[in-house]
């Protein structure tokens, strides 16, 4: 089966609005951790804007003086911004994993990474070792009173919402297994209350091999798990996110294939031995989660996702927002993630897929071409419909390069709005905060913690969600840089000190 065909035939530009070099200071490791009231602000925090962002990613790039190939085998860190009465803090602290802990001391790297960090001493030192640091770098959300730090391939660690203190690994009230999976895509139902449906969290882990069985739970707002299923799909799947409906948890098993061989040998991360098939078909799989309705799988073109918008249900059919690239996007043999070439390296972009269950098809179209990822929408709307999607985005409207704009897309009327740091500020994933007793459904924040270059610092830009041409409305100068990070999420409750200095 064909790729998904481009949305546009037009040559991608040549002229960079990035300097490589700028980019490449970004990912300079961050050993330091702090905690300070953030003085130097441009602009005001809104009063209104209360609670705390937390934000997690890589902060280390290497381990005294031993680079990590790609930046995804990185320490994670934690950033938590606490915001109160217009004024902002400060914190950031390590995961203190066990991996982290044992390689501090050592000085050294002792494990290898998932995607190509391997430990000194060549292919006989890494030979037939398959034991993985839980790096707990990607995630990090605030459910059931619990602040838990998720990587993919295994359990969380809960830490301390105030101080960020590593509290050690949760297992969930004995849900997990030593070693068990819990994936760093969780999702949160907003239910209905005028209907007495209240919020659930929802997530996933999967366990492949010939065949693929994906378990589900769903927890309760007090963190009390409400169900557990689990259902089997045949052959490899390699699924990082995944979205909900109301009677849906979907998935895209991506047309890849793994071969282990290089891994075992000592020649490769597992990530590296992920194989894509162009001819082969993204298969949605549509698993029920009321009642022993079969799971569903309707086939659509070959493409790579990692990450999701959104779902949802309406006039009988099912809708999935999704970034899609028209190959798994990885490195050249022998090549470091700094060495990148991206006008050799496919852009995201944001497609939709239009499922007809009845007939098991599928229609799909492109809604933003311009090279994108890391979606994000008001919370109220996950797998509801919906009109605004927020997504960090390319400057120029064609080709790939760094993240260095936030795009506003209006998913009625078509409407975009752009705002770009570029040249020299390179984005981050955005978090949508609703304003306390808004109406509308843009109507809130947009908060962004981006890597400014010409500071070789970080800042934490807020943007009125309304209307992204204004500019940033406050604009956070922190005192350092945080390298690249992943994914992080806001909750009203400020964790934060109990009054400034």
């Amino acid at each position: 089966m064909q790729t998904l065909p481009s949305p546009q035939n037009i040559e991608p530009s040549r002229d960079r609005t990035y300097d490589l070099d700028d980019w490449r200071s970004g990912y300079r490791s961050q050993s330091q951790e702090f905690a300070y009231w953030i003085e130097d602000i441009d602009g005001e925090i809104p009063t209104e804007l209360a609670g705390t962002l937390f934000r997690n990613g890589p902060g280390l790039l290497d381990i005294n003086g031993h680079p990590v190939k790609h930046p995804f085998d990185g320490d994670g860190m934690i950033s938590s911004i606490a915001f109160k009465d217009g004024k902002a803090y400060y914190r950031n602290r390590f995961v203190r994993t066990e991996g982290y802990v044992a390689e501090q001391a050592a000085g050294k790297p002792l494990y290898r990474g998932v995607f190509g960090t391997q430990k000194p001493g060549g292919w006989l030192a890494n030979l037939f070792d398959l034991k993985l640091k839980n790096i707990a770098n990607t995630h990090v959300i605030y459910w059931g009173g619990k602040l838990l730090a998720l990587w993919e391939a295994a359990e969380p660690h809960r830490l301390d919402p105030t101080t960020l203190e590593t509290l050690g690994l949760d297992r969930l009230d004995g849900l997990l297994e030593p070693g068990d999976a819990f994936a760093a895509h969780p999702r949160i139902d907003p239910g209905n209350p005028a209907q007495g449906e209240p919020p659930r969290l929802v997530n996933f882990s999967i366990k492949t091999g010939l065949s693929s069985t994906i378990r589900i739970h769903e927890f309760a707002s007090s963190g009390d798990r409400v169900q557990s299923y689990q259902r089997t799909i045949p052959g490899f799947a390699f699924m990082h996110d995944f979205v909900i409906t109301p009677n849906y948890v979907i998935f895209f098993q991506n047309p890849v294939g793994f071969n282990p061989f290089p891994f075992l040998l000592g020649l490769k991360g597992a990530g590296e031995c992920v194989q894509f098939n162009p001819k082969a078909q993204t298969h949605i799989v549509l698993i029920p989660r009321h009642g022993d309705e079969p799971v569903k799988s309707i086939a659509a073109p070959a493409g790579f996702v990692f990450h999701h918008a959104n779902a949802f249900e309406q006039d009988g059919k099912v809708y999935v927002d999704s970034i899609v690239y028209s190959d798994f996007p990885t490195l050249d043999e022998g090549m470091t993630f700094e060495e990148v070439d991206f006008s050799q390296v496919p852009e995201g972009q944001l497609w939709r897929f239009e499922l007809d269950l009845a007939a098991a098809t599928t229609d799909y179209t492109c809604l933003i071409a311009r090279g994108c990822e890391f979606p994000a929408l008001h919370p109220a709307k996950v797998g509801q419909p919906y009109r605004y999607l927020y997504i960090g985005a390319v400057h120029a409207p064609q080709g790939n390069a760094p993240l260095q704009a936030l795009l506003k897309r209006d998913l009625v009327t078509g409407e975009e709005q752009l705002w770009s740091e570029a040249p020299r500020g390179f984005m981050g994933e955005p978090v949508f905060v609703p304003r306390p007793d808004g109406q509308a459904e843009d109507d809130g924040w947009l908060l962004a913690l981006i890597y400014n270059a010409a500071r070789r610092c970080s800042d934490l830009i807020i943007l009125d969600a309304q209307d992204l041409a204004k500019g940033p409305i406050a604009r956070l100068n922190l005192q350092h840089h945080v390298p690249y990070g992943l994914h992080g999420s806001f909750v009203s409750e400020y964790f934060g000190p109990t009054a400034a200095a």
